[in-house]
């Protein structure tokens, strides 16, 4: 079966390179913002490549259940790599804004409370940062079960930077809202199918 052979091609690949590859991405962005390959507003634009790259590594993430549950591919080893990847970028994209773009201090909370993309993007950061803080083995130890409990706060987080996308979009674009629809499709698959189902009947 074609599931079997990629399980097996998988499990030779080891962890590490997925983060070297994963990081790749952040130096060219920064090698064309510096060069002028990012247009004519390139802190914008490397801001929104890097959380661009962050949202889809989150994405890629939320596809590794369905892709188990419905096609038999086991990407599961992968997964804590790719959250800390996505969180990594998260957290460019956030650097990016503080020190190149804001710049001000006193700008920073002014923005956070008054803009509401930012809000809710910035609500998204914060609920990933426990996630961050426990993706390690020591964390999966001493935490036992409730460690996929506090993990499922990537649902949320993720639905907060589809919604972050579409709010600072300017104008009708169809780019964020594919994005917003993927992200709730993942994680409508998360639910119980007879929960779907019973859904379903009392439309």
């Amino acid at each position: 079966m074609l599931a079997e052979r990629v399980n097996g091609a998988v499990r030779r690949v080891p962890v590490w390179l997925i983060y070297m590859v994963g990081l790749l991405p952040a130096p060219w962005f920064l090698y064309l913002g510096l060069t002028g390959g990012l247009g004519v507003e390139p802190i914008k634009a490397l801001e929104h490549e890097l959380g661009l790259f962050a949202l889809q590594l989150l994405i890629a993430g939320l596809c590794v259940t369905p892709l188990r549950r419905f096609a038999g591919v086991n990407l599961i080893r992968f997964r804590r790599a790719i959250g800390v990847l996505a969180f990594t970028y998260v957290a460019l994209h956030l650097l990016v804004w503080l020190v190149l773009d804001v710049q001000t201090p006193a700008r920073i909370w002014a923005d956070i409370v008054k803009r509401p993309y930012i809000t809710i993007g910035m609500i998204g950061f914060l609920l990933m940062l426990p996630l961050a803080l426990t993706s390690n083995n020591l964390s999966v130890r001493r935490l036992g079960p409730k460690w996929r409990q506090l993990h499922k706060l990537t649902y949320i987080a993720v639905l907060l930077g589809a919604v972050h996308f579409v709010m600072l979009s300017k104008g009708f674009q169809i780019e964020p809202l594919l994005y917003l629809v993927a992200i709730v499709m993942l994680l409508a698959m998360r639910l119980p199918f007879g929960m779907i189902a019973s859904r379903m009947s009392r439309a």
